[in-house]
């Protein structure tokens, strides 16, 4: 291996250390309740905007459908991160193999890729709708919508695919610790001997070209439906399609701002100590997730209305 003379001998461990928060050993179990509560509130927040999603015909259309799916990704995600961190704040079980890493650094980048595709999903729904309207129905259709999803899927695993197998023909020598709650590619990375520019650099290819052309395609949808409203709509027609855009632009906003974190920070060489750059990392993960229910959950009339008239409906004895 590159870096290594031939008497030596090359020990790659195959078992890691999640070893989050270092720097706070004697009250690691503190931050079980804040992150309890957090999760809690991803939970009841997601899964309740898509229950009224789902139990409510006036919903059932494509852009909930869409909201929906947005809303799974984020309980999907945070599944795959905050019950191990609370197993490994509970009883010290931080242990994870090798393929356990691979998979779960696999999967949260699909995830966020995944979350990409979808929004860029909306933003051609809403394209469609304001700009294209009567052809709204015979475009969004079932057959339309299930081709987007699986183009989604494919995409995420065609590009995040050659990252992970590039980062499994590493040898990881330095240590097993790894001084973060969840697996990531850079943390692990960093933990390798030899050259792992390729590995570094398919990555943040990946992120940059996917990041780029989403982004690009994001803000043409949304000003060419900015140009239509303020040109064609009036009144309520052009107050719903703004307020629908700015919804989706804000949701847009915390997603990407989230992501630029993602990719900023472990390349970033700072003086941070590793329980900051972990706050940072629980931040971007769980933000999207946290937020995302009640951007939706009140920016958009439908289901706030929805919401209101299930709490009243509960509210009312029988």
């Amino acid at each position: 291996m590159e870096g290594l003379t031939q008497n030596e001998t090359i020990v790659s461990y195959t078992e890691f250390v999640l070893f989050g928060f270092p720097g706070i050993i004697k009250n690691r179990k503190l931050l079980i309740i804040p992150f309890t509560v957090i999760y809690v509130i991803i939970l009841s927040g997601n899964l309740l905007v898509i229950h009224r999603i789902f139990v409510e015909p006036s919903l059932h259309s494509p852009m909930y459908f869409l909201i929906s799916l947005l809303l799974t990704i984020n309980v999907t995600y945070t599944a795959s991160i905050l019950p191990k961190l609370l197993v490994g704040l509970s009883f010290d079980l931080n242990q994870i193999t090798l393929a356990g890493c691979l998979i779960q650094i696999f999967y949260i980048a699909f995830i966020s890729l995944y979350e990409s595709s979808v929004m860029l999903s909306m933003a051609l729904d809403r394209f469609i709708a304001v700009c294209r309207p009567l052809r709204y129905n015979d475009i969004m259709t079932t057959r339309f919508l299930v081709r987007l999803s699986v183009a989604g899927i494919a995409r995420s695993t065609l590009f995040i695919s050659p990252v992970v197998i590039l980062t499994a023909s590493v040898h990881f020598c330095r240590s097993n610790i790894i001084l973060n709650f969840v697996c990531e590619n850079m943390g692990l990375l960093s933990l390798a001997c030899g050259d792992t520019s390729k590995p570094q650099a398919v990555g943040l290819m990946v992120r940059i070209l996917a990041t780029v052309s989403d982004v690009s395609l994001i803000l043409l949808s949304y000003s060419c439906i900015l140009y239509m409203a303020l040109k064609i709509a009036v009144g309520k027609a052009r107050r719903k399609a703004l307020n629908t855009c700015g919804t989706h632009l804000t949701v847009a906003m915390i997603i990407y701002l989230a992501a630029l974190f993602s990719s900023v920070m472990p390349r970033v060489h700072t003086q941070i100590t590793p329980d900051v750059e972990n706050m940072i990392s629980a931040i971007y993960h769980m933000t999207p997730a946290s937020l995302n229910p009640f951007v939706y959950g009140f920016g958009v009339k439908e289901i706030r209305r929805c919401l209101t008239k299930s709490r009243k409906n509960k509210a009312t004895p029988h």
